[in-house]
């Protein structure tokens, strides 16, 4: 018989809620990890394609700008920070898988070109989805993961970048040699389809927000920004190509007009972004923070010292050395498989210790010291010199990146994650088309000065502009000439080694300021219209509010935000100071608004990946 001390009512044992049926959907920490690693399969296998496709260039290709790899480079670097504002219009899943889209797309059309012209212009596209598969594969890693344990998980994405990197040219070469080059193309697409079929099936996630509508929301893209930058780094590529590689003078309209375009575009850009852009790729308000700013230059820099290298240290051995192609390309092995030990060695020490100060500060001097042995390198330099010198290059550089990313996201609130991932790749973007363009026309000035020192034939002018735009004639010239040509690329790409050094010991420089943080330690708070009055108060909530301020808002309300209050009168009656503040249009923020911001993740639209 029951006593009493006994509960009048039973106890009994709560259920456990169904996370898989609450309006909102299961977040990305509570997905299975079944589904987990099929994400992971999805988007790694898109990361390795979109890797693999910048490196088929061939390291016998002429040494010109405006190539097809470098208009891949370009799309890339205007349109990835796009993904960012994506990731939160479209959801994770629609914006991964629109860049797996055009990544594909522009695979089929190379595939399929007929001319030149075609083939650069389906790079290209390509570059569209390219940049889009690192950005939202980053974002959708970081969604899943605590800042703690997401170092480890890059590090292993990144084995699959470095592959893609390491085998991309390799491959694609011994595919062109067996079944012809358009095939090197085609074949990628049956793995771009599993790529699409596995997010398709797996990313069903969502994560907090609030919108509108998806016409609304994408209302708010920043056309305007992408157009403006894609013009502007065109038109300096041109300018380069024109001056340096071309060698028209500076008084030739093909000079002065593209650089007086890309000085006019940079303004209005800049323009456009702090004025006009609702939501703006360059995220202005991560320009007034310390850390973010030392990041983006960082990996301006990295980028820059990077690509500088990968571009043309396979040239050092084709024409110094007068290695084929193939064997030239091979020397860049190494780096893939420093990349891959830097980047699970930064994850494993970042997941065991929590830190990432050290390892930036220790290992980060590693690709200066690469840099410095691969412009010592000559003739008669012994074979591991040769091999081994490019390996603290890859190692060092995939700490770095690895660190900074982990350093950018601990000091950012949650909902500014894939914004933040957006502002960093934009400045990588740039410095990947930097290290090309720039290092391409330093490189075509010095050669040029060189060879007309050393080349005095009845035809020389003819002559040397052969010998500058391909480096697999050095190879085939008559004894002299070769000796001629030889010691020219080699000081010419001296100089190019050096410029990467100086790239690389500026980035270790800028990153000293950014300070450690303890991984596990709560991200911060989150800055943004969360903190504002609801945007449809109760009528309690308004004498509350109005009671206690008699201007309506505080100084406190416009932290990370800016605001221009509004004087509207609404039938004939004077609108009250806190309905005022509640119009007010936010200028220089990234974050959403209470009238239809840049997210559809809400419990009713969707999430972060569209239901």
């Amino acid at each position: 018989m029951p006593s009493e001390r006994d509960p009048l009512l039973p106890q009994t044992e709560s259920p456990k809620p169904d996370l898989s049926k609450r309006p909102g959907g299961i977040g990305p920490m509570e997905i299975s990890r079944s589904t987990r690693y099929g994400i992971l399969a999805g988007i790694w296998t898109a990361t390795f394609l979109s890797t693999s496709t910048r490196r088929t260039k061939q390291a016998g290709w002429e040494q010109r700008l405006l190539t097809g790899h470098v208009r891949y480079l370009l799309a890339t670097c205007t349109f990835t920070p796009l993904y960012g504002r994506l990731s939160n219009v479209m959801g994770r899943r629609g914006a991964n898988q629109a860049a797996v889209f055009f990544a594909g797309l522009g695979t089929l059309a190379c595939g399929f070109s007929t001319n030149m012209e075609t083939l650069i212009a389906a790079r290209f596209l390509g570059g569209l989805g390219g940049g889009g598969i690192f950005t939202t594969a980053t974002i959708i890693t970081s969604d899943m993961y605590s800042l703690r344990n997401r170092g480890l998980t890059q590090g292993v994405a990144a084995v699959f970048n470095s592959m893609g990197m390491g085998l991309g040219g390799p491959l694609g070469g011994f595919i062109a040699d067996r079944l012809g080059w358009r095939w090197a193309f085609l074949l990628q697409l049956p793995l771009f389809a599993i790529s699409f079929v596995l997010t398709a099936f797996n990313l069903h996630y969502v994560t907090p927000g609030r919108s509108k509508s998806a016409k609304e929301v994408l209302k708010r893209i920043d056309y305007a920004g992408s157009a403006t930058l894609l013009v502007m780094v065109l038109s300096f590529l041109v300018f380069l190509s024109m001056r340096f590689s071309e060698e028209y003078p500076w008084s030739s309209p093909a000079v002065y007009v593209p650089v007086s375009s890309a000085v006019a575009f940079a303004l209005l850009f800049v323009y456009v972004e702090l004025r006009v852009a609702p939501e703006p790729i360059l995220a202005p308000f991560l320009l007034k923070e310390r850390i973010p700013v030392l990041v983006g230059v960082s990996n301006f820099l990295v980028a820059t010292c990077n690509f500088t290298v990968m571009y043309n240290f396979p040239t050092w051995f084709q024409t110094v050395l007068l290695t084929s192609a193939s064997e030239a390309g091979a020397h860049l092995i190494p780096n893939g498989i420093s990349v891959s030990c830097g980047s699970l060695f930064a994850g494993w020490v970042m997941h065991r210790t929590g830190k990432y100060r050290k390892l930036n500060l220790v290992f980060g001097l590693f690709p200066f010291v690469a840099a410095i042995l691969i412009s010592l390198m000559n003739e008669n330099s012994p074979a591991p010199q040769l091999w081994l010198s490019i390996i603290p290059l890859g190692f060092g550089n995939a700490v770095v990146l690895q660190t900074m990313l982990i350093a950018l996201l601990a000091h950012l609130p949650q909902d500014a994650m894939a914004v933040g991932t957006g502002f960093g790749q934009l400045f990588r973007g740039i410095g990947q088309v930097g290290g090309v363009a720039i290092s391409s026309a330093l490189f075509q000035s010095i050669l040029a000065r060189e060879l007309h020192k050393r080349v005095h034939t009845p035809d020389a002018e003819e002559m040397i502009s052969k010998i500058r735009h391909s480096s697999t004639l050095v190879a085939q010239l008559p004894p002299h000439l070769q000796r001629a040509a030889r010691d020219s690329y080699a000081i010419s790409l001296r100089a190019v080694f050096i410029f990467a050094a100086v790239a690389t010991l500026a980035a270790y420089i800028v990153r000293l300021p950014i300070p450690d943080k303890p991984l596990d330690q709560p991200r911060p708070r989150a800055h943004s219209f969360d903190e504002l009055p609801s945007p449809h108060p109760t009528p309690a909530e308004l004498e509350e509010e109005l009671a206690g301020s008699s201007s309506g808002i505080t100084s406190a309300d416009l932290t990370e935000v800016e605001f221009e209050e509004e004087e509207e009168e609404e039938e004939g009656e004077a609108v009250s100071p806190l309905l005022s503040a509640r119009r007010m249009r936010r200028r220089l923020s990234t974050y959403e608004s209470s009238d239809g911001g840049m997210d559809l993740e809400d419990d009713v639209i969707g999430g972060s990946a569209r239901r």
